[in-house]
């Protein structure tokens, strides 16, 4: 069937790198639940997610660094509490269908944040703590379910900065891209533990998700604006919740 094709598989992975990269995201909520659709074990599928996950950050957070839009200051708070808790939650051994339901209410975040979201910022008078505070709050709970989900959390992260008038879009998008990135990586050296590294046309993925992140993300960092590509963002994501649905539902 073509859409157990390899060719088939790294066009639609190319697409997600290059669209999510563009917005500094790494793509692992629609990776997962493309695997997923397509009938990869749920142990390998966030093995592999985190992996790709990895890659694509890899090269958006050299952009984005490299154009000077990520603030270390705003970053750090979420990165100290998410470490821990994303090893964590690489460690659990939890059913395949609470994992799909992680995933799906992962993916409609996306597309509620995306289509429905009308207020972009909060005015909240909140000083140096209470900002710190809230960011190690933040960055526990995105820790977890990254590490639970084998996603980023960054889908998560980037809208919350912009909510709560943290940092503009791109300041957002860097500390997005860099967020996942180590969250994948300490998801994934998690799982390593636990599972051995499934292949199968997993050298097709990286090949798409290596070009794919490498023009999406040099797009974003130098010419798109973020709300750009939000809407071709969102029918990909609508499309993974909806197949995604049909395949939990009939578990």
């Amino acid at each position: 069937m073509i859409i157990n094709s390899p060719y088939f598989v790294a066009a639609i992975f190319f697409i997600i790198a290059f669209v999510y990269s563009v917005v500094g995201l790494g793509g692992g909520s629609s990776y997962t639940a493309m695997m997923a659709i397509m009938g990869f074990s749920a142990l390998a599928i966030p093995m592999v997610s985190l992996t790709l996950n990895l890659l694509v950050t890899s090269i958006g957070s050299f952009n984005f660094i490299r154009k000077k839009h990520l603030r270390w200051r705003l970053l750090t708070p979420f990165i100290v509490t998410s470490i821990p808790m994303s090893y964590y939650g690489g460690s659990l051994h939890l059913s395949k269908e609470f994992f799909y339901w992680v995933l799906l209410v992962s993916l409609l975040f996306v597309a509620v944040r995306i289509y429905f979201w009308k207020v972009t910022t909060l005015t909240l008078n909140m000083n140096e703590f209470m900002k710190v505070s809230v960011s190690l709050v933040a960055g526990s709970i995105l820790g977890l379910v990254a590490g639970i989900a084998g996603i980023g959390g960054g889908i998560y992260l980037v809208p919350l900065i912009i909510l709560l008038g943290l940092g503009s879009a791109k300041q957002a998008a860097a500390c997005g891209v860099v967020f996942i990135w180590i969250n994948s990586l300490v998801g994934l050296l998690s799982r390593l533990q636990y599972n051995p590294m499934e292949l199968g046309v997993f050298p097709y993925m990286v090949a798409a998700v290596l070009v794919g992140a490498t023009m999406g993300s040099y797009m974003g960092a130098v010419r798109y604006s973020a709300k750009k590509m939000e809407k071709i963002l969102g029918i990909i994501v609508i499309v993974a919740i909806i197949a995604l649905s049909r395949k939990l539902f009939i578990l």
